[in-house]
Formats: C-alpha cells, structure tokens, sequence
C-alpha cells in the first residue's frame, strides 16, 4: 500500500489557482498558481508557467517557474534556466542551470529533514496537526 501512495502522481494545470496547502505522499507537477505551501515526500516539478507563493517541502525537485517562500529540499533541487526563487534554498544537492536566478540565502549539506504528511503516525501513535487550546 505504501507504494501505491508514494507512486501516485498529481497535476496542478495550467491556468488553475489553487489557494491552500497541498501535502501529497506522491509525485507532483503545477503549472499553475498555488498560494499555500507545499509538501510532498517525493518529487515536485514547477513548470515554466508556475507561479508559488509559499514554502516549498520536498524530496527532490526540479523548478522552472517562480517561487516566492522557502525552498527546503531534502536531496536534489535542480533549478532550470526558467526559475525565479524569492527565498532561501535549503538542500543537499544544489544544480543551478545558466539563467535561474534566487535572491536569498542558500544552505547546502543539512542534516535530512523528515517529511510529515498530515497525522502521520509516529511510534504508534497519531501525530496532531493542531495543539489544543486551552481554557482561561
């Protein structure tokens, strides 16, 4: 079953606007709009007419499209010529193709980041989302 998931593969079209996270255990491609942030223990490829703005959680990913937030890749981020990055890249592996461009900070070689999908369960037990408010 666990293969089933991370095999998947989604597609945000072009021309699509999507306000909202997307968290997704598969693969996914957008060339569209998102204003949210995005997760994905896979790969994530921004097409040329991709426009994010939000943070951006992957495995690997490949950007030809514009990104406004924090890039954090957890093995290979590839940035083709096409890519405008307004924020920090954290990754492990970094391409940089002739004519992509990111105005920020970039840190290389981190420590691998777990990547948790909503109520992933972690020892045995359901990992919450929210806290719980508390009465005065």
């Amino acid at each position: 079953m666990a293969q089933d998931i991370t095999s998947s593969s989604n597609t945000v079209g072009k021309g699509t606007t999507i306000n909202g996270d997307i968290e997704t255990f598969g693969n996914i491609r957008i060339d569209g709009r998102v204003v949210g942030n995005i997760k994905t223990k896979s790969k994530l490829v921004l097409g040329s007419t991709s426009h994010i703005e939000g943070n951006v959680l992957s495995q690997n990913a490949e950007i030809e499209g514009e990104v406004k937030g924090v890039v954090e890749i957890t093995e290979l981020l590839v940035l083709k010529p096409s890519a405008v990055v307004h924020g920090d890249i954290i990754t492990n592996k970094l391409v940089v193709e002739s004519g992509a461009t990111f105005n920020g900070s970039c840190k290389m070689g981190v420590a691998t980041k777990s990547i948790k999908i909503g109520d992933e369960v972690a020892n045995g037990q359901a990992t919450p989302k929210f806290k719980e408010a508390k009465a005065v």
